[in-house]
């Protein structure tokens, strides 16, 4: 597979935007070719384009080279550069498969791209034939979510290299929650895959979703690509500096994963005592996929008692679903209180009628 014959032309051919930090890079005492207010406010300087700093940071904790990540105003800027880079406006379609994360689609539909569905399986994993019969040629580029979002469950590892390997376009794997997986990024899998590209975000494990800085592992092609259309300074000063000083704290993201993991477990246990709680799926992420007696009323009566939880029984595969995120243990407890109580409510009602 030669990825350079994926891009369309267009981009190939693109002469890119070349800023002025661009043009330089380095250590100088007197800045004037960029037209900044030269009076220190003190972000008066354009941010560093590619993120140098900070890259190198991410390379050391994620074990991928500097020259195989970009760096994204969310993982949601990567997901759109990754279309508009390979497929082709009213022409190229991509491929998801689902329940899936809503956005790849949604900016499948801002740049005219069609969408191609495939429902999971009834455990929520692959479907592979089903996946290799809908992707034609058309289809430039398949996403897949592994934790998915909204199960919660990682899809089979085997099948995701094997999709790579066989189909001959773009494999985009989604592990916005990886650190709770328990299990290793398919990053290590890049060199032998080419077409292989892998999203990671410093919103979820590392508490940082104010910041909106998601991460792309690609190969450098690929990453040359995204770095060739994205807009100059994508991602400010302020939180360059503020993730850069965040990422020197791993211990403390180590500490929040095992406290939201043992708080999933506590959580799975007290559902299960619900009578109103028909199923509670398995879950690799921070949060659980959880099957309750009329989920659209619950939803209903706990943001009616200041509790906001997702409904997620208008999905595919999903009915009567809520998906509810692991919160602090004094959250946690009030959402089981309540949901107690709801469920004593349903019984009462029950018996009297």
């Amino acid at each position: 597979m030669n990825i350079a014959d994926l891009v369309r032309r267009n981009i190939r051919e693109l002469k890119p935007y070349s800023s002025a930090r661009d043009e330089f890079s380095g250590e100088a005492a007197v800045f004037l070719d960029a037209n900044e207010n030269p009076y220190p406010s003190p972000f008066n300087r354009y941010p560093d384009p590619l993120q140098k700093k900070l890259k190198e940071r991410i390379s050391e904790l994620k074990g991928v080279s500097q020259e195989k990540i970009f760096l994204g105003n969310g993982s949601d800027e990567a997901i759109d550069l990754i279309i508009r880079a390979f497929c082709e406006p009213a022409q190229d379609a991509i491929l998801i498969t689902e329940p899936t994360y809503g956005m790849y689609a949604v900016c499948a539909d801002v740049n005219n791209v069609a969408v191609k569905r495939v429902p999971l399986t009834k455990d929520f994993q692959l479907d592979f034939d089903a996946v290799l019969a809908q992707a034609d040629t058309s289809v430039k580029v398949i996403f897949l979510c592994s934790p998915n979002n909204p199960t919660g469950n990682l899809l089979d590892r085997n099948a995701i290299l094997r999709l790579a390997r066989e189909f001959q376009a773009i494999v985009v794997v989604d592990e916005a929650y990886i650190d709770f997986a328990g299990t290793e990024s398919l990053t290590r899998d890049l060199d032998e895959n080419p077409n292989l590209v892998v999203l990671q975000t410093l919103s979820k494990a590392w508490g940082l979703a104010g910041l909106r800085l998601g991460m792309c592992f690609a190969s450098s092609f690929i990453i040359n690509i995204l770095n060739k259309i994205k807009y100059p300074y994508n991602i400010s000063s302020l939180t360059q500096q503020y993730a850069l000083e965040a990422l020197q704290d791993e211990q403390r993201k180590g500490e929040w994963v095992r406290e939201i993991l043992s708080e999933r477990t506590a959580v799975v246990a007290a559902l299960k005592e619900l009578p109103i709680v028909h199923q509670i799926y398995p879950s690799n992420a921070n949060f659980i996929l959880v099957k309750v007696e009329n989920a659209p009323l619950i939803y209903r009566k706990l943001m009616e008692l200041g509790t906001i939880v997702r409904d997620r029984s208008r999905v595919i595969l999903c009915d009567n679903c809520l998906r509810i995120t692991i919160g602090t243990p004094t959250e946690n407890d009030i959402l089981i209180r309540q949901l107690s109580e709801l469920a004593t409510a349903e019984l009462t009602s029950k018996s009297s009628s």
